[in-house]
């Protein structure tokens, strides 16, 4: 009998003031606000969400989701 056991997925969300709304190259890097890192895509979706939504009206701030276990295992 095999054992499987499920690959652990990590998603960081984080966010800053970007140099132009349609890209991802923020202004000061030093500065990024990291909301965490979170072990399932949903729970990274509802974070990343929820402070999308908090600043919805300045177009220049930015927030996004970063699978971190696909940098960690590119191979995979």
């Amino acid at each position: 009998m095999e054992e499987t056991s499920a690959k652990q997925t990590l998603h960081l969300v984080m966010g800053g003031r970007v140099t132009d709304p349609r890209s991802i190259e923020f202004q000061d890097p030093e500065s990024i606000h990291v909301v965490g890192v979170f072990s399932d895509y949903d729970t990274a979706v509802e974070a990343w969400r929820g402070n999308a939504q908090r600043t919805v009206d300045d177009a220049e701030m930015k927030y996004v989701i970063v699978p971190v276990h696909k940098l960690l295992t590119p191979d995979a």
